[in-house]
């Protein structure tokens, strides 16, 4: 590498740190505290390369973003910060970063970005948005973990472009938010945002009054591998009706639409049509790590929303952290909620987090008796099942018609528990109310409204 590179960061031990790498690297370094002094460096045109930090002691670094472009447009800047959340990356590319890195960075990992900015020159850039500059900042997308720093670059890169995005994910990891996020802080945020829902699709009309209404806005086709093969043919038909200039199309889908396309169950030209860029999103059980920070996010919340200041014991947040959070983020945000709501002590200890989430509403089904838990009684069934084809093997398909009988008395007795309604029993699943109709057609489920007196 070759290049004057400017540093700045208030650690001391971050500014050595790349001091000693940069310079090994055969760069000449600048390294300062102060975001003022950096500002001179820039004013008097030195450096090749700029790494800063978003909190300094006198400043805030993506404010300084446009002030560098303004006076240096080809200074490539790249972003490192702590604050690990949607937001930041979002920010660093409306405001031209030429890269972002979360904090503890990974040092080989920055040394390539620093490599590749010194050797391109920087995009010409575009007037900085300021309207709505705090919008977004309640977002739960909280996370430092790989997985979540990888999805908020790849958000930021596709927030401006033309292209469909397919955001998937299971059931409760914040699709929904993610669209949105991607439409509130893009060039059409100030155009309508329109959720397509299978009713909106039934009439003759649909279709032409969804495009009416959208104009030049996003349209979101939520979850929309559980839409049956009449709505996605009109979707189809919809989407090449399109003329420019169009609504950007965004859609979700909490199953794999690629398996669905092996199958038959979802067309392959409407796949093709939104699968323009995908944005997978984690669970919550594959960023363990990220649950402190999240768990913060919502109590901060809960108590900006007038609730008394609460805060989880060491023990507390372990429990937190070893729970498999089948419902993801969503349950996460639910059971602070009740946390908050249920105690008075300004410490939430371990017995009322191990207490809420042994509850019902909220906890794994874990015991049936005292004697044996539900994958026993699962485990036992079917080694049964297996010892009774006399040392050969059962007929195909057993995968499945071991989920039936599961399934069917589940949904069931859930729906039984809500008096037969259908959003309460979805939410009560931790499933999209679309997936439990189809799983009721498909079961041969008899619903029954009731009221239910609980």
């Amino acid at each position: 590498m070759d290049g004057t590179v400017l540093v700045a960061d208030d650690d001391r031990t971050i500014r050595t740190v790349l001091t000693q790498a940069l310079t090994r690297a055969g760069c000449r370094v600048h390294a300062t505290s102060s975001l003022v002094t950096l500002k001179r460096w820039v004013d008097e045109g030195r450096g090749d390369l700029v790494i800063s930090d978003v909190v300094m002691p006198d400043g805030n670094g993506l404010d300084a973003l446009p002030e560098i472009a303004q006076s240096r447009p080809d200074l490539p800047v790249i972003v490192i910060s702590a604050q690990n959340t949607i937001m930041t990356a979002i920010q660093a590319a409306e405001k031209e970063a030429f890269d972002y890195l979360p904090k503890p960075f990974d040092l080989p990992d920055l040394m390539k970005r620093a490599a590749r900015a010194l050797e391109q020159k920087r995009r010409v850039p575009k007037p900085v948005r300021e309207a709505g500059a705090g919008q977004g900042d309640d977002l739960p997308l909280v996370g430092r973990t790989p997985a979540m720093q990888s999805l908020y670059r790849l958000v930021a890169r596709v927030m401006n472009t033309e292209l469909p995005v397919l955001i998937t994910g299971e059931s409760g990891t914040g699709k929904s938010l993610i669209a949105r996020a991607i439409h509130d802080f893009s060039d059409r945020r100030n155009l309508p945002f329109v959720v397509v829902t299978p009713d909106d699709l039934v009439p003759m009309e649909g279709p032409s009054k969804i495009l009416a209404k959208v104009g030049q806005g996003t349209l979101l086709f939520d979850e929309i591998g559980d839409l049956d093969a009449e709505a996605q043919a009109r979707i189809t038909r919809m989407l090449d009706s399109l003329t420019d200039p169009a609504p950007r199309v965004l859609s979700t889908s909490q199953g794999d639409l690629s398996r669905r396309l092996k199958t038959g169950e979802f067309r392959q030209d409407l796949y093709y049509r939104l699968g323009g860029v995908t944005i997978p999103v984690p669970s919550l059980r594959e960023r363990l790590e990220d649950i402190p920070a999240l768990a913060e996010h919502f109590l901060a919340r809960a108590e900006r929303d007038g609730l008394s200041p609460r805060a989880l014991s060491a023990e507390a947040t372990e429990i937190l952290r070893a729970y498999p959070w089948p419902g993801n983020v969503r349950q996460l945000e639910n059971t602070i909620q009740r946390l908050m709501v249920t105690g008075a002590e300004a410490e939430i200890s371990r017995a009322e987090v191990e207490q809420t989430l042994g509850a019902p509403a909220g906890g794994p089904v874990v015991t049936l008796d005292e004697a044996e838990n539900l994958s026993a009684s699962v485990a036992r069934h079917l080694k049964r099942y297996f010892d009774l084809h006399g040392g050969a093997l059962p007929p195909p398909g057993v995968y499945q018609r071991v989920l039936r009988e599961i399934e069917v008395p589940l949904i069931e007795i859930a729906l039984d528990a809500t008096g037969g309604n259908q959003a309460r029993c979805a939410e009560l699943l931790g499933i999209n109310r679309n997936t439990l109709r189809k799983k009721i057609t498909e079961l041969g489920i008899e619903v029954t409204r009731r009221r239910k007196l609980m």
